[in-house]
């Protein structure tokens, strides 16, 4: 009856888009995430109550779409009845209510059940803790890549600001763990928004990749791709090879980890409100090509909506479809749909519309991908709070995690210039893809120490390796036996960077924080 009770309450507000785009629209578009911070959530331990329960009769949780007032229902799994005294269940609910709701197993009668009111400004609370944080991660990022300018330092900003960040919270736990726990608590919201959103930020170099390519002849796309994909599997293999390999070697026994539940479905209603935006986007650019100052910036509104409806399209496909077509894959896709739709209501070859998508003008005329990329930085920054959650786990399997990371780095680099040479790529271009396996931040800096002048072609080497991670590195995962976070996210980050984070993020959130360390440690390395 309990279930029933919380499933039945559904708000089934209507979303109204004004034709200005994004803010009239911005409650219907964000939907939070559902493994939200506890404080809503009233529960009294002296009855013998536990929010989690994993040997319980069941969970379902109910996530609640802030903006529009839809709930959406999350996955329910059912484990094993167990002696255990209770089983929570809670639901947050942002429009209107928040509930929780207790169950004792062995009386099965509910102890407690405690509504918060909060009608008529769902999604103003909403946003009011989750648009703070973000803002300061934004400012952070700016701040930090205009002090290491300032000083000709071309490493990358958001990899000093992760690091800094992180010691800063562990110190701040050894002298005030309560003033830590505030920080994080600030700071969850932003990063539920993030990690919601994730594949979306990486994005934008899939959409241009037939730029990267058009100035590559058939032979050199043959060869490249001889090398990326055989490249990025034996990478994803000898990676987590070398963390099981340090972990048996130190003796060093895997302990019992959170395993998170994937995020939950968007809402009809978040679909429908960027369906919205798209063709309204595209309305305005076809009456005024030039209503923001550019073409690019009056695009991107719309390319942005069609970008975001290809993600949230891929991620309700059936489970068989998605691990062939990754979410991330018909994300890029309908991006390119997008960029096809505008280019013909103005006339434009699709091409030259294709280039209008990232300008690399953030902060002059930016297109749509420099609008999604601005968030990077911040993705970045918002890494270290998963690794200060798992720091127990860091500590405990460090020799592994380090070891496994800096292992594989250099087997990608060494093995990726002798199968260049194998296959007759010449010096030259083999130069070009030894930093495959680095995000684009890094591997462009690499490139040019290594003596390569045109780094166009790494690029499209970093994201052809991205795309194939992105679309298989779970099922080769799976093939290859690694079945615990530290090595399938040290696997992934090591091998496909961040489209390959992005990807197994969103099923495997307990993976994160071990491939936000891979992720900095490779492009270190």
């Amino acid at each position: 009856s309990l279930q029933r009770f919380a499933l039945g309450r559904w708000s089934t507000g209507a979303c109204m888009l004004a034709a200005s785009g994004a803010a009239s629209s911005a409650s219907v578009l964000w939907q939070p995430d559902v493994r939200r911070p506890a404080r809503h959530v009233h529960v009294c331990q002296a009855s013998g109550w536990q929010r989690n329960d994993p040997s319980g009769t069941s969970r379902a949780s109910v996530a609640v779409l802030a903006a529009s007032g839809a709930v959406a229902l999350s996955r329910s799994s059912r484990a094993r009845r167990s002696n255990t005294p209770a089983a929570l269940r809670w639901a947050a609910m942002s429009s209107g209510r928040r509930v929780a709701i207790g169950r004792r197993a062995q009386e099965g009668s509910v102890a407690a059940m405690s509504t918060e009111d909060t009608e008529g400004t769902s999604f103003l609370k909403e946003f009011a803790e989750f648009g703070p944080p973000l803002a300061m991660f934004l400012v952070s990022d700016k701040v930090l890549k205009d002090a290491l300018l300032a000083q000709s330092i071309t490493f990358p900003g958001p990899l000093v600001g992760l690091f800094l960040i992180f010691v800063s919270l562990v110190a701040l736990d050894a002298v005030d763990p309560k003033a830590c726990r505030q920080v994080v608590a600030f700071f969850d919201p932003a990063c539920g928004f993030i990690q919601r959103w994730l594949p979306v930020f990486y994005v934008s170099p899939l959409v241009t990749l037939p730029l990267a390519l058009q100035g590559l002849e058939a032979a050199q796309i043959v060869k490249l791709l001889l090398i990326v994909a055989p490249g990025f599997v034996i990478s994803l293999w000898f990676a987590g090879l070398a963390v099981t390999t340090i972990r048996n070697f130190t003796n060093t026994t895997l302990l019992p980890y959170d395993q998170q539940p994937p995020l939950p479905p968007f809402s009809p209603f978040v679909l429908l409100g960027w369906c919205s935006l798209a063709l309204v986007g595209t309305a305005l650019l076809a009456a005024s090509p030039l209503l923001f100052g550019s073409a690019a910036t009056t695009a991107a509104p719309a390319l942005c909506a069609f970008t975001i409806v290809g993600l949230i399209i891929g991620s309700q496909l059936p489970e068989g479809i998605r691990k062939v077509v990754h979410p991330i894959i018909t994300c890029a896709l309908a991006g390119q749909v997008g960029v096809a739709a505008c280019a013909f209501v103005t006339g434009t070859p699709f091409v030259d519309f294709l280039k209008l998508f990232s300008t690399k003008a953030l902060f002059v005329a930016p297109g749509a991908g420099d609008l999604l990329m601005a968030f990077l930085g911040p993705v970045i920054l918002s890494f270290s709070f998963s690794m200060f959650k798992q720091r127990a786990l860091i500590q405990r399997h460090k020799r592994e995690i380090f070891g496994g990371v800096l292992a594989s780095a250099l087997f990608s680099m060494f093995s990726t210039a002798v199968a260049g040479r194998f296959i007759g790529l010449g010096p030259e271009l083999t130069l070009t893809v030894v930093p495959r396996c680095i995000t684009v931040a890094l591997a462009i800096p690499t490139a040019q120490q290594l003596g390569v002048a045109d780094t166009s072609i790494t690029a499209a080497a970093v994201v052809l390796t991205g795309l194939i991670g992105a679309n298989f590195v779970q099922s080769l995962l799976e093939a290859f036996g690694y079945t615990d976070p530290i090595a399938r996210g040290i696997s992934t980050a090591s091998s496909s960077h961040g489209l390959g984070t992005a990807a197994l993020a969103a099923k495997e959130p307990e993976a994160l924080s071990f491939c936000a360390i891979a992720y900095a440690l490779t492009g270190i390395t």
